[in-house]
């Protein structure tokens, strides 16, 4: 081989090498139970997330490269979560983190992305708390694109109150901190209103009997019973007043819209409201286009999503990542940061088309104009009317 030859060899060998580098995938981080209790919603998630990374990637990525995602199972537990937090910054550098289904999981362990100054997008965990936690520093590392409690409870109330004009209601939520932080939001709402629930009731993950939580709100007169927890205990309280033979109206927080709420409630749950920020629709194209593709890839029971708002809003997290990304034209944490704070192309999202949804102030990317109210009936979530 002539001098030339090798020389062009050479070079076409190291441009080979150049581009490797050049093309090192992006890692986020994909965080959520995908076991036990929870993970309808984590799952859900988790799928709703690789949708969005797969047309990315097929469309040439981001910043010339392909997304990579690294998901970890955190069943729900906190310490977990913690655990999960350190791994994916420290070993798998990763640039970004999206998930958090769990309330108190997101709390013990974001903390970790905010050190490291690595941004988290919180996709289903809905505390009010969440993207307050690090509100008070010069950059705040946390953002949301679920609807808070704090949306949630007043919808809720104003549900409960305002339109159906009940003037009685007991309160049942788990022990869990997305419980307790929720049913705190509840009864602020409810002072608000000038109502004082007639009862306030606390049960555990895996309680299988409500009898005396429900004969306490029964014996106070409750017309209505507002819940916050998720989908296996809430199918308990459901089952509990059909055997106890008192049937008044559930209305809580968006978990009554997961499968395991509606199949294990059976016609126990119908009529059940709660607010959503994605029903399993296809009133317009993209959400079609969505909800065949969710369809065609997972083949989920019945074509139905375990949890559509969890898989909407997973789906959406990385469209809000990946334009931040491009703004910024840097996978640094500060400089996404910056982008995603003041974004000036609008993201065409599932849930909503986002249009300067966050600024230096306010990380939350969901208000009451793109929530609305779902209803069981016939064993789906449908539109309320």
């Amino acid at each position: 081989m002539n001098f030339k030859l090798k020389a062009l060899v050479a070079g076409v060998a190291l441009g080979f090498s150049m581009s490797g580098m050049a093309a090192e995938p992006i890692k986020i981080g994909v965080s959520g139970p995908f076991t036990g209790g929870s993970a309808p919603m984590g799952v859900s998630m988790r799928d709703g997330v690789k949708l969005a990374v797969n047309e990315i990637n097929a469309a040439g990525g981001v910043l010339g490269r392909q997304i990579q995602l690294v998901e970890r199972d955190d069943e729900a537990k906190n310490e977990r979560g913690v655990q999960i937090a350190q791994e994916l910054i420290n070993k798998e550098r990763v640039v970004a983190t999206v998930g958090y289904i769990n309330t108190g999981v997101a709390l013990a362990s974001q903390r970790f992305y905010q050190q490291a100054q690595i941004p988290v997008m919180n996709n289903v965990a809905t505390g009010s708390v969440i993207t307050q936690q690090f509100a008070t520093q010069p950059t705040n590392f946390v953002f949301r694109n679920s609807a808070s409690d704090a949306i949630q409870s007043q919808m809720i109330v104003d549900e409960a109150i305002g339109r159906r004009g009940f003037k009685k209601v007991a309160i049942l939520a788990d022990s869990t901190n997305y419980g307790q932080l929720g049913r705190a939001d509840l009864e602020k709402a409810l002072e608000k209103k000038g109502i004082k629930p007639v009862a306030v009731e606390k049960y555990n993950l895996q309680d299988v009997d409500m009898t005396s939580q429900l004969l306490k709100a029964k014996q106070a007169g409750a017309e209505a019973v507002l819940t916050y927890g998720i989908g296996p205990e809430l199918a308990q309280i459901a089952n509990g007043m059909e055997k106890l033979g008192w049937k008044v109206p559930m209305i809580g927080s968006w978990t009554l819209s997961m499968a395991n709420f509606v199949d294990n409630a059976g016609k126990n749950g119908e009529g059940t409201r709660m607010p959503q920020t994605f029903i399993q629709d296809a009133n317009t194209p993209k959400r079609k286009a969505f909800i065949d593709a969710y369809v065609k890839a997972y083949n989920p029971p019945g074509g139905r999503m375990p949890s559509a708002v969890s898989a909407a809003q997973g789906y959406d997290s990385i469209y809000l990542l990946a334009a931040a990304m491009k703004q910024a034209n840097s996978t640094e944490g500060p400089k996404i940061v910056a982008a995603l704070e003041n974004l000036n192309t609008k993201v065409e999202g599932v849930v909503t088309t986002y249009d300067k949804p966050y600024s230096k102030t306010d990380h939350e990317a969901i208000n009451f104009n793109n929530t609305v109210f779902g209803e069981v009936r016939g064993g789906r979530v449908i539109h309320a009317k």
